[in-house]
């Protein structure tokens, strides 16, 4: 199983970007999905997640202005990210969980991408 992240990029503050991961193999209906981010100096943080069945969790600070949504019909998980700030600036990074609802366990990891916001 391979993820493979992109979307990320340079944005002014109060610009959007959509972040995609398409994950290889059979197994991702069968998974709960994660976007972390790490900034530099900070611990990696959980930003948001998906379910198998659509349930979603988000980190406080961007609840309102991060959606995530999965296509199982193409392996994708999305984090659309709106009224970004300078603060959302970090490295994004997906995950595959290890069970169809949300938990701390994951099984796979994606390369990240950069997310720089300007102010």
């Amino acid at each position: 199983v391979q993820l493979q992240a992109s979307g990320g990029g340079l944005v002014q503050a109060g610009g959007s970007l959509r972040l995609s991961c398409v994950v290889s193999g059979r197994t991702f209906n069968s998974r709960a999905m994660t976007w972390f981010r790490q900034a530099p100096g900070e611990e990696r943080r959980r930003v948001a997640a998906i379910s198998w069945s659509g349930y979603t969790y988000y980190l406080e600070s961007v609840q309102g202005r991060f959606t995530i949504s999965r296509d199982n019909a193409k392996n994708t998980v999305y984090l659309q990210m709106n009224s970004l700030k300078p603060e959302d600036t970090a490295i994004y990074y997906c995950a595959a969980g290890r069970r169809t609802m949300v938990t701390d366990e994951y099984d796979y990891w994606g390369q990240g991408t950069l997310v720089t916001v300007s102010s």
